[in-house]
């Protein structure tokens, strides 16, 4: 698999934390790749073969070729049909809300069509993306799209924006107590305004910060006993850092290092 990144305009890295490709020829036995919540919206393109998206181990269907994704709360899986060509626009977690359409919260672990997000617009953009024939071409008309489609009634939630800045800068290693005194508010009403802006409470969004660089350490440093790595982002014990790790990957940490992560580890071991 073929992954790399973009910088957004400079009047989007406020909302949009980078743009994303990722190329990879048909594989005779793909299999499934597990997809870890890391608390950012994406807005995807496939101008290769899309993908199918699993409910549970029976349930599944086709993606749809160009959605928006709302905010993971469990681990996403999903399987190539054929070759792949990803476009994506990854969101800074209080990001997407100038663009929602929708309330953020019912956005949930759904891959919504950008023409039931945005209507005629969201049909041309979709066009136009897949018609482009390289990155350059599909980071400028993203680009132009966004910069029409941003909605300045919507403004983002510069407490929220705040609040997300500290939980990034501790790792996700602050309690929604400290945060709630650092920020000035009253927990009940970070919690409303969070769910509103991000799709997420402090406490969710905390604790995948917190899985997320856990996660880049253990693929950085796979060497690392994983206690070691429990202890460095303040998981109170194995037991703690196990119940979290299972619940974001649907693994163990003990089988992590198959190869069902494998497109998980591109994403963070590049970050």
């Amino acid at each position: 698999m073929h992954y790399q990144t973009f910088e957004p305009h400079q009047d989007l890295t406020p909302l949009i934390k980078c743009y994303w490709t990722l190329e990879s020829p048909k594989e005779i036995s793909p299999g499934k790749q597990t997809i870890v919540p890391d608390g950012c919206m994406e807005m995807i393109f496939h101008y290769g073969d899309p993908y199918i998206q699993y409910t549970d181990q029976e349930q599944h269907f086709l993606q749809p070729r160009c959605f928006v994704i709302g905010q993971l709360t469990r681990p996403l899986e999903i399987e190539p049909t054929g070759e792949t060509g990803i476009f994506s626009v990854r969101f800074h977690p209080d990001g997407f809300i100038p663009w929602a359409t929708r309330p953020i919260k019912e956005m949930e672990n759904t891959p919504l069509s950008l023409d039931l997000l945005f209507g005629n617009e969201g049909r041309m953009i979709e066009a136009q993306m897949l018609e482009a024939s390289s990155t350059a071409q599909r980071i400028e008309r993203i680009e132009a799209f966004l910069m029409h489609s941003l909605m300045e009634s919507a403004a983002v939630d510069r407490l929220v924006k705040s609040a997300v800045d500290i939980l990034l800068t501790a790792n996700g290693q602050i309690s929604v107590q400290s945060l709630s005194l650092q920020t000035n508010i009253n927990r009940r009403q970070l919690e409303r305004r969070f769910s509103s802006a991000i799709g997420l409470s402090p406490k969710q969004l905390a604790k995948t910060i917190r899985f997320i660089n856990t996660l880049r350490m253990l693929l950085n440093n796979p060497s690392t006993s994983l206690t070691t790595v429990a202890y460095a982002n303040a998981y109170y014990d194995q037991a703690h850092f196990n119940k979290d790790f299972k619940a974001l990957t649907g693994l163990t940490p003990g089988e992590f290092y198959k190869d069902n992560l494998k497109m998980s580890a591109i994403f963070y071991s590049a970050d």
